[in-house]
């Protein structure tokens, strides 16, 4: 870790910004741009829009003609011809993030950023940390993939802290942010349609680490985080710190019996015993609302639940963004005490006839549903799976948790990519394949599910995939699931469903593709 990299900046006064994309995050960049830009254009989502993004390379030049920087937003990628001809160009592209970074120096005292990344947990961890440094006394608010758009709380100078979520698509054209603190929770295969390759979607992520001010948090479990936090160029002194699931070694944090515990930023540097003594962040039963996970006696003999893994992971991370920032232990453990998680993340929606319906659509790719499954005993999940594979396999995710699966249902319009990994995986798991036709796509996998399901099993949604394919967001997803599952307890059709094996699910897909069906 070395010196800063430093990032010309474009003279905004007198340049003519095009805004690439008009959704949330589009509009709030044009917002923010029109007084300070010399010009702003901007170039719709929609194709009915009066100014579309243009689609080939002439109507690319041609809206380029006379812009001077592009300003874009995340769910477009570099490979699109607007942004591939302003990089032929040499016209500089950046994201709402970097934007936000330049703006911010406007105010008198800008926000400190702690911001975070990964292939899951995000949301969670910038939710922690918020209700941390709220706990803190701190003027804090979460944003950037989350809630309030990054430039709108970036230029409120009631602001002390930002908890900022940022994506790969987000930190792909941010060049000078230099973040407090900042964590890579998980690096897992995601995106790849997007980023082209495994190797730059993590490129991505690790843009997230250049330039910290006082320390980069890294997940000992997953080398790739350490590396990436390694090859970054940082402020001279900022520390590398370690999140372990086991007993933290110096200038990490981790767990010791049942505690979260700090031995980073618990003493001084020249503090005498600073190597042989920890701090206690907060306890299993600190967590105990955010799930259940399984029974644990501590040295005292005190029985209590040591909660799901990713849980832990997560609020270790919060915590040591939040220590790196100067937050309390105190604050630490109130703040773990009183954060709420979102909508649609493992979330219980009832219990009938002995049969408990989870909800977990915020589980959009493999990484995240094996988390999920991996909360649940051996053969109890009735498994709905199945959305946008994003380019993604499923074999790694199959094989590691087939011993969890009574069954499984496939939603989404391309089902193959399940019905092939549970095929060579979990060959003789029931499976239920739901027409991707279906007008109630949802209501017939909780049907379908609840005809597969035991007392005392849970059926999960958990799908692996994105949901744009068959539903609006993972948010309608998972209402969608609710919904059905309120439908299923007031007395819905609870007629028997046919299945078949994986082997014969994957079969009969095979069949359907060289049909043209």
């Amino acid at each position: 870790m070395g010196g800063i990299l430093s990032t010309p900046k474009t003279d905004l006064a007198t340049a003519t910004v095009l805004v690439a994309g008009l959704g949330i995050t589009g509009k709030a960049v044009a917002e923010a741009l029109t007084p300070r830009a010399k010009q702003v254009r901007t170039a719709a989502d929609d194709p009915g829009a009066d100014a579309p993004m243009p689609t080939d390379e002439a109507t690319s030049k041609a809206a380029l003609a006379g812009v001077d920087l592009v300003v874009t937003s995340p769910g477009i990628p570099p490979t699109h011809p607007l942004l591939a001809a302003a990089a032929q160009a040499g016209i500089p592209i950046w994201s709402e993030v970097e934007l936000a970074w330049q703006l911010r120096t406007e105010l008198a005292k800008p926000a400190k950023w702690l911001c975070i990344t990964g292939t899951n947990g995000k949301t969670t961890t910038v939710g922690m940390l918020e209700s941390i440094l709220r706990a803190g006394g701190e003027h804090a608010l979460a944003v950037g993939n989350v809630g309030t758009p990054l430039i709108t709380a970036a230029l409120d100078p009631s602001l002390d802290v930002l908890a900022v979520e940022l994506s790969s698509f987000q930190l792909n054209f941010t060049h000078s942010m230099a973040a407090q603190a900042a964590a890579i929770l998980n690096i897992a295969p995601d995106h790849i349609d997007w980023h082209g390759s495994l190797d730059e979607y993590a490129n991505a992520k690790g843009k997230i680490y250049q330039g910290i001010e006082v320390a980069g948090i890294y997940n000992v479990a997953d080398p790739q985080t350490e590396h990436l936090l390694a090859d970054a160029e940082v402020t001279e002194g900022a520390r590398a710190v370690g999140f372990t699931l086991g007993t933290p070694q110096r200038g990490m944090v981790g767990i010791v019996d049942d505690l979260l515990v700090d031995r980073a930023f618990h003493l001084p540097f020249d503090a005498y015993h600073r190597e042989k003594s920890a701090d206690e962040l907060a306890t299993f039963a600190d967590l105990a609302h955010l799930g259940a996970g399984t029974d644990y006696t501590n040295e005292a003999g005190h029985h209590t639940k040591r909660p799901p893994d990713h849980i832990l992971a997560n609020a270790l991370a919060a915590a040591a963004l939040a220590r790196a920032h100067g937050v309390p232990l105190e604050a630490v453990r109130k703040g773990l005490q009183d954060y709420q998680p979102g909508g649609h993340r493992i979330a219980k929606v009832a219990e009938l006839d002995g049969v408990t319906y989870v909800n977990d659509s915020k589980a959009t790719n493999a990484h995240a549903a094996a988390a999920s499954l991996k909360a649940f005993p051996k053969g109890t999940v009735v498994w709905i799976v199945g959305g946008l594979a994003k380019g993604a396999t499923f074999d790694e995710l199959v094989a590691a948790n087939k011993g969890a699966l009574r069954a499984a249902v496939v939603i989404g319009k391309d089902q193959k990519p399940f019905t092939d990994a549970l095929s060579r995986h979990a060959s003789e798991v029931p499976v239920l394949l739901i027409d991707k036709e279906d007008t109630d796509i949802m209501g017939s996998a909780v049907k379908g599910a609840m005809s597969l399901a035991q007392p005392g099993d849970t059926v999960l949604l958990a799908p692996a995939g994105a949901s744009q394919d068959q539903f609006k967001s993972y948010a309608h997803r998972g209402d969608s699931f609710i919904s059905a599952v309120e439908a299923l307890g007031a007395g819905g059709s609870q007629t028997a469903v046919p299945v078949t094996t994986a082997s014969q699910a994957a079969a009969s897909q095979t069949t359907a593709s060289q049909t043209g069906n």
